[in-house]
């Protein structure tokens, strides 16, 4: 359902064809426009309504309908091109196969026009036309900057991130010390805000900080990164694995940035990131001040007059670097968080969850909707609990004091609270003694609380004060038996072989 909702706000919202929002989202043109038809079908319109939470709007986009007969089943014709590469391999040999296995499949004329047609989509280079404030097409350069620690003389190496925009050429470019989803997304927020802008669409590279999972036709993106996308109102178009026409702008780029700003480099020695992103910054903008060789003007020229005009504002707020997760729900409620334990309501048990993390938050979501949200300890194998959370047993017992049990045995009568101060004072800790007492508390329910009166007298006197004795003496009806007389003191005895009190002293 997320992808849904991108896939609606990317077409009414941001006004792509189904063919951006397909290869944007990573599903086919034809679900895009089937998703596009049953919202409007369905009455809706962005933005969606504020209560329409992952079910409502499932059961009004795929409402139970029979099922359709199928169509034609089709080869794949991949794999039938595939197959044409083997020796003695033919059209007519793979029809038959197919035919073999889908006796209802397509008849052998249409089988080899279809073929065809597919044949002649494959591998066509094709002149990419820019718009303006279209595309900005994102990479890493394959050069590195070391950067040497002055304190302990380690060497570590800086990547550098280039980013080119479609129309104007116009470069950006910094140093990080990794290619990490955090370092990824920090150079974005940095390279829109140095923009002043948005562009339409952000082609990356199948880099995992930005592709999840790479893939010919449905690659899976990073959902920080779609998350900071969704922020920005900006589309997330990944080049196609091992094409890379689909990036010519930025091969072209980071070959530029790596000529005329990291080879200038080659021969300078840097202590500290900060310092050699000051000399990048140097000359960058001497590169895209200098004039091209072969079309008039710069890419700074080019770049306020033709892409940053049709470029869309930056939001009011900054982006707030967030990861996603996924975790399950252990059976005490809680979700492990980098060794912390955050509580989620209890009928989530076993569930598997997404997770939120900011550096402040921890939010917690199922089925699309936020069911916990907590401020984010750094403290490992701690917890932190809501009480609403818990299941209402555990929220009475953690609600248990030593004041309150007290305070609940005195409507009993003064033997029962002398008696349960007793249990609790008996322990090294009073929470050791509260399931007794509770025990003691609740056998009034059985005998009453005469009885139960009655029994803590008796045992006081006895000296017993467990939960055991006192319902052995309910169940046996003993607390109205007379307590057994002390015996009188005898003399003490003598003989020659008792020592006698003075023999101690």
């Amino acid at each position: 359902m997320r992808k849904i909702r991108e896939v609606l706000r990317l077409k009414w919202e941001c006004q792509y064809s189904d063919r951006k929002v397909a290869r944007s989202c990573g599903l086919s043109r034809p679900a895009v426009a089937e998703y596009v038809c049953r919202a409007q079908a369905a009455g809706l319109s962005w933005p969606l309504p504020d209560d329409e939470d992952e079910a409502a709007l499932e059961a009004r986009l795929f409402p139970v309908r029979p099922v359709a007969p199928s169509s034609r089943p089709l080869p794949d014709w991949s794999v039938v091109h595939q197959e044409l590469a083997r020796k003695g391999v033919t059209l007519m040999l793979l029809w038959e196969e197919h035919k073999e296995a889908h006796p209802e499949g397509l008849q052998y004329s249409q089988f080899c026009k279809r073929y065809r047609a597919h044949a002649r989509s494959l591998d066509l280079p094709m002149r990419q036309v820019h718009r303006a404030g279209e595309k900005c097409f994102v990479d890493y350069a394959g050069h590195t900057v070391p950067v040497i620690d002055r304190r302990t003389g380690e060497i570590r190496t800086a990547q550098i991130f280039v980013a080119v925009l479609g129309a104007s050429n116009y470069t950006y470019c910094e140093a990080t010390w990794t290619q990490g989803l955090s370092d990824w997304i920090a150079s974005h927020v940095r390279m829109l805000e140095h923009f002043q802008s948005v562009p339409e669409i952000l082609v990356p590279d199948n880099l995992r900080s930005g592709v999840t999972s790479s893939h010919r036709y449905e690659p899976l993106i990073n959902a920080t990164y779609a998350d900071m996308a969704v922020h920005y109102g900006v589309a997330v178009l990944p080049a196609r694995v091992y094409r890379p026409r689909d990036k010519a702008k930025a091969e072209v780029g980071v070959q530029i940035v790596e000529r005329w700003v990291l080879a200038r480099l080659r021969h300078q020695t840097f202590f500290s990131l900060a310092e050699l992103n000051r000399e990048i910054d140097s000359l960058r903008a001497r590169l895209n001040a200098r004039a091209f060789r072969k079309l008039p003007g710069t890419r700074q020229a080019l770049f306020r007059t033709l892409d940053r005009p049709a470029m869309k504002a930056l939001p009011e707020s900054r982006y707030v670097f967030a990861e996603w997760r996924r975790a399950r729900v252990h059976i005490d409620y809680h979700i492990e968080v980098d060794g912390h334990y955050y509580s989620v309501p209890y009928r989530l048990v076993g569930q598997q969850l997404e997770v939120h993390l900011t550096a402040q938050t921890v939010e917690a979501l199922h089925g699309g909707s936020r069911i916990a949200s907590h401020v984010r300890s750094p403290m490992k194998g701690r917890h932190t609990t809501v009480t609403s959370h818990m299941p209402k047993a555990h929220r009475e017992y953690a609600e248990w004091t030593p004041q309150r049990l007290i305070a609940w045995a005195t409507h009993t009568g003064s033997a029962t609270a002398q008696l349960i101060t007793h249990v609790m004072e008996s322990r090294a800790h009073p929470q050791q003694g509260f399931r007794s007492c509770l025990g003691i508390m609740r056998l009034s329910k059985i005998y009453g609380t005469e009885r139960l009166e009655a029994a803590c007298t008796r045992a006081t006197a006895l000296g017993t004060s467990s939960y055991r004795s006192l319902e052995s003496m309910l169940r046996q009806g003993l607390e109205r038996e007379p307590l057994p007389a002390r015996s009188e003191q005898s003399d003490p005895i003598t003989h020659t072989n008792v020592r006698g009190p003075g023999y101690y002293q």
